[in-house]
This record gives structure tokens, C-alpha cells and sequence, in this order.
């Protein structure tokens, strides 16, 4: 048996998936690894797309941006859509510096110039500009849930990493079909780290995530640890299909069914918000395993 396995953990499961959202809102990135940063997975949400005013934009304006597809190539990222050509965005690079607003927050970001302007005004039929997170601009997830710990985040809604078990995503599908709907993928619900089972020990149930406090994932370069601080609560965005971008409501209807959380007032949540402790700069990688422990009032 491991080390991993070996401690006193409530829980023991290996990760089964990792996932980058690049520019907010668009398609999510599969990876095989990926760097733990201070606010989250590298690259996740470091640009955005907003409006004429510097207002952010999402799906819940604009369905199609699910349809814009990330892709990493060396020094660049590539965005590609139907019916556009590709958009390369050089990673060390950005141009003026803006203010631009997202939820209730004017954050510090540059813009990423004309070109990326006019490539998103034309696939979204309205005025709007690709801006990059400022590194130096500090935003804070909410202390009403992290405590005295300030988690960093870049353009995410409001937590670093949002974390959910394939468990749960196996019973909302099994709803799903008794109810005489498709099964959905996990990219519907955007998590950034996906749980599953460990080959050792208790087998993951729907949701156990919601009643965990820390993760221990173990790493080449040691142990990353991350506190789960806030259930995710759901907004539209899960009723869009991904891969067409159409909205059909019976993603909102089934969870509003079985998922309202009394810690949200009765919202609907799927998922847990992450905050990063420990493992700055490590690898994360698919297969890697993680030990658990319940939070207990």
C-alpha cells in the first residue's frame, strides 16, 4: 500500500481529469498536466472577452462563445470557431493596459489589440475586445468563505479551482435517463479538477465532494493541497450545449429537482470551489492520487 493510501485520510480517490477554461467562457482544454499556480490552474481564465465598455461578456449573453475552441502551441494559443480563421495569441504577450469589469469588480488588464477585437466582433456580431488579467492586480475570492486566507484568483467568477467527482456527474446522468433526456458531459459543468475513485478503499459517492474540507494530492515534487471553501452555485450557463451551443433547459430543471443547498439559500449547486494552499508551481497530472478529508461541524 502507498504512503498516500497508508494516511489517516477519510477519503481516497486519483484524478481523473484536468481542465483549463483560457479565455472565460469560451471551450474548456483538456490536459494531461498542468502547473498549480497561486490562482489556480495555469492559464485558466486569463482573458476574458467584454463589451464596448469593458463590461465582461459570457455565455449568458452570448451562447456562442462555447463554441470558440483554445488550443496551446508552444509560445502561442490558438482560437479557433466555425466559419472564422484562426486567432493566435502569443502567451507573452499583451498590449495597453484597461480597466475592465467583471461582477462588481473594476480589475487592472490589457487589452490584447485590434486584431483579437475585431476576430471576436465578428463571431459574436457585436462590439467586444479579448483583454488579458493583470498579474499585478490582486483579486480576492470572497472571506466570507475562505476565513483569513486570501486566495487569489484571475478572471475565474470568484474561486481559483472548481473541483467535482465523476459520481456525481454518473447520477445526474442516470436522472437524466429516467427522465427520457441524453446523458451530458462533464464539460457542461466546467470543473478545472475531476475526482474519481482511488483502486484502494471506498468507492467516491454522488457529491462526497460537498462534505469535503482538504485535498492532498500527491505530486513528483511533493504534496499540493487544496481547501474546498464553497459549494458552486449554477447559474445558466450548464443548459448550453457545448458542442452546438443551443440552450435546452432540462440540464437547469434537474438540478433545480434534487440540488437546492442550504448553505446558498436554497440555489442549486454542482461542484465545490477550491481554494490553493500549498503546491505553488507543482504538477498536477491525470492519474495522480489524492487523499481526502471530510469537514465535520
Amino acid at each position: 500500500m502507498s504512503d498516500m493510501n497508508a494516511a489517516p485520510f477519510d477519503l481516497s480517490a486519483v484524478v481523473s481529469g484536468l481542465y483549463v477554461y483560457p479565455v472565460k467562457s469560451c471551450a474548456g482544454v483538456s490536459l494531461q498536466d498542468v502547473v498549480l499556480t497561486e490562482t489556480g490552474l495555469e492559464f485558466d481564465r486569463a482573458w476574458m472577452v467584454v463589451d464596448a465598455k469593458g463590461e465582461f461578456l459570457t455565455q449568458r449573453e452570448f451562447a456562442r462563445l462555447a463554441l470558440v475552441q483554445p488550443q496551446f502551441k508552444l509560445d502561442e494559443m490558438v482560437l479557433r470557431a466555425h466559419g472564422m480563421l484562426a486567432l493566435h495569441v502569443k502567451l507573452g504577450e499583451v498590449e495597453a493596459p484597461v480597466r475592465v469589469r467583471i461582477w462588481d469588480e473594476d480589475v487592472s488588464a490589457f487589452d490584447m489589440g485590434k486584431v483579437a477585437a475585431q476576430w471576436f466582433t465578428d463571431f459574436l456580431g457585436a462590439a467586444a475586445r479579448l483583454v488579458r488579467f493583470d498579474p499585478d492586480h490582486k483579486r480576492l475570492s470572497s472571506s466570507k468563505w475562505t476565513g483569513d486566507i486570501e486566495a487569489l484568483n484571475q478572471f475565474n467568477d470568484g474561486f481559483p479551482v472548481l473541483v467535482i467527482s465523476q459520481a456525481s456527474l454518473a447520477q445526474f446522468n442516470a436522472k437524466l435517463l429516467a427522465a427520457g433526456h441524453a446523458e451530458i458531459s462533464m464539460s457542461r459543468f466546467r470543473p478545472n479538477i475531476v475526482l474519481a475513485s482511488g483502486p484502494e478503499g471506498d468507492a467516491m459517492l454522488p457529491h462526497d465532494e460537498d462534505r469535503l474540507d482538504m485535498l492532498y494530492i500527491s505530486t513528483a515534487q511533493g504534496q499540493a493541497q487544496l481547501k474546498l471553501v464553497k459549494p458552486c452555485p449554477r447559474c445558466p450557463i450548464p443548459n448550453v450545449d457545448p458542442l452546438t451551443a443551443s440552450i435546452s433547459f432540462e440540464v437547469g430543471d434537474m438540478l433545480q429537482s434534487y440540488r437546492a443547498d442550504a448553505r446558498l439559500n436554497g440555489a442549486v449547486s454542482f461542484g465545490m470551489n477550491a481554494i490553493v494552499l500549498a503546491g505553488v508551481d507543482q504538477q498536477l497530472r491525470v492519474g495522480q492520487t489524492v487523499g481526502a478529508s471530510f469537514q465535520f461541524d
